[in-house]
């Protein structure tokens, strides 16, 4: 539908010619039934059949399903299905149409090899490893981030190392926060996984910290996360093109003071728009009734409150959303690593009203937030006084400043300040060239921040980065911050 391979080859050309990278899928976990290697198994070819997970006896699949959770409970209940051809059950993690591949099949991993090779010679700069974490299968546990995930990726690089230095593996990792550092390298394989990673906890924390107006937990959480390797970068976002599961550690919510399932349980009703004062319009996404989760669907714009807001027709709540929205891109911009906006979100783009239209979208509401660009919005970004043309230009600003400041260089490590107001998330960026502090307040109230807590850092006589001029200096020896105001201070 897209296009030949020679077609793919002169669009990396032309993307590099405009300095632009193209970011290319590597699905490792699984292949689609038409896939020639799963109908090769179907034909009976034994080799092939060897590169799927498949078991004639339903009480051997039965023994993994005791642990493994549902991805997709609504509409892909269960982890097997049937093959009536081959008279066996196929492992089918994500959809009964998607075979996992075996991975302790060595030939799998020379195949995947050849892959990475092969997209590289076309063109490919960057691989997006698709839900790396499944990619081991292991008796008695979830299949999720097993060691032997962590070695095979370190396998994958290594030959990319070889034959194609520059080829960036980024890793699409969606896990909770003891698993995430691992996706760039602990240990024995520090640095030597992917180049990049995606920073779910930060995106969860982020719609944490707004519900809740309160920063205590993200501090707990995102401080105690282990360091990540120097030559590694963090994709830093608000939301991406997937539903935003609540991966807050049960731990780290008792260490906040806080119930891990009832704070969960709180943010799906959040951004449902179903907790009273709400302004969120959310969709609930695979409601798991054994363990009460509730994934979320929608855009920025819808989960932050701006579509209420503007149905509203109160300018006080549409400034105050809109706020809302600059301040986060504001937290992921410059926490350091590379931020990513998704499409439409820099104009503040509803959920679609009409995602399930389309045939074959009518049972996932991830559609929600996967719009056709509507043009006519995009365009009126360069109008004055509109609501996309402030959204934009204030996260252009945001970006155009980020590009100045060597202190958000993804080898420079991230500290997470001691709470000292708990509206007020402080993160340092301790450069050689000197310290920058961020400042955000997540709350729709003036915030302080003392003054006492920059000199510490050497940033007693400093000015904020984005305006150029000294912060909000109050009488009392504080920084005041505006509702969901911000300053980077240097």
């Amino acid at each position: 539908d897209l296009g030949t391979i020679d077609d793919l080859r002169d669009l990396a050309r032309t993307l590099r010619n405009d300095r632009i990278s193209l970011v290319m899928d590597l699905v490792l976990n699984r292949v689609a039934a038409e896939h020639e290697w799963a109908r090769a198994a179907v034909a009976g070819d034994r080799r092939y059949r060897d590169y799927f997970l498949l078991f004639d006896n339903r009480a051997d699949a039965d023994a993994y399903e005791l642990t493994l959770p549902e991805v997709f409970p609504d509409f892909a209940p269960g982890n097997f299905t049937w093959n009536q051809e081959m008279q066996t059950w196929v492992w089918t993690t994500f959809n009964s149409f998607q075979w996992d591949v075996n991975w302790a099949n060595p030939d799998v991993l020379c195949e995947y090899a050849d892959i990475v090779l092969f997209l590289a010679n076309l063109g490919v700069e960057v691989l997006r490893l698709d839900a790396i974490a499944f990619i081991w299968k292991r008796l008695g546990t979830n299949c999720q981030n097993q060691p032997e995930v962590h070695a095979l990726a370190q396998a994958l690089r290594a030959v990319a190392r070889i034959a194609c230095p520059a080829v960036v593996f980024r890793a699409e990792a969606i896990v909770g926060p003891a698993d995430l550092v691992q996706y760039l390298g602990q240990w024995e394989h520090h640095g030597k996984v992917s180049d990049i990673a995606y920073h779910n906890s930060l995106m969860v924390q982020i719609w944490s910290m707004l519900a809740s107006k309160d920063v205590r937990l993200a501090v707990t959480a995102l401080a105690g996360l282990p360091l990540a390797p120097t030559t590694t970068s963090w994709v830093t976002y608000v939301r991406c093109h997937d539903d935003i599961g609540w991966a807050i550690d049960d731990t780290d919510a008792w260490r906040a003071g806080l119930n891990g399932h009832q704070h969960r349980s709180f943010l799906s009703s959040f951004y449902t728009g179903e907790f009273p004062g709400s302004d969120a319009r959310g969709l609930v996404f695979q409601f798991n009734e054994a363990t009460g989760d509730k994934r979320i669907s929608g855009t920025a714009a819808s989960l932050i409150g701006i579509e209420s807001a503007v149905r509203s027709g109160d300018l006080d709540r549409i400034q105050l959303a809109a706020a809302r929205l600059i301040l986060v891109h504001a937290i992921i911009m410059g926490w350091g690593g590379i931020p990513v906006i998704w499409m439409g979100d820099e104009v503040g783009l509803f959920n679609d009203p009409d995602w399930a239209a389309e045939q074959g979208h009518e049972w996932d509401n991830r559609w929600a937030h996967r719009p056709r660009m509507p043009w006519a919005v995009a365009e009126s970004r360069t109008e004055s006084a509109t609501l996309p043309q402030r959204l934009f230009s204030g996260l252009k600003s945001l970006a155009q400043v980020r590009g100045s400041l060597p202190h958000l260089h993804a080898s420079v490590p991230t500290q997470i300040q001691e709470v000292r107001e708990p509206g007020v998330l402080a993160v340092l960026r301790a450069h050689p060239v000197g310290s920058l502090l961020g400042i955000y307040n997540v709350t729709d109230t003036w915030r302080p921040y003392p003054v006492s807590a920059l000199a510490v850092h050497g940033l007693a006589n400093a000015h904020d980065a984005l305006t150029g001029s000294p912060p909000n200096l109050g009488e009392d020896g504080n920084i005041w911050l505006p509702p969901y105001g911000f300053c980077w201070v240097r």
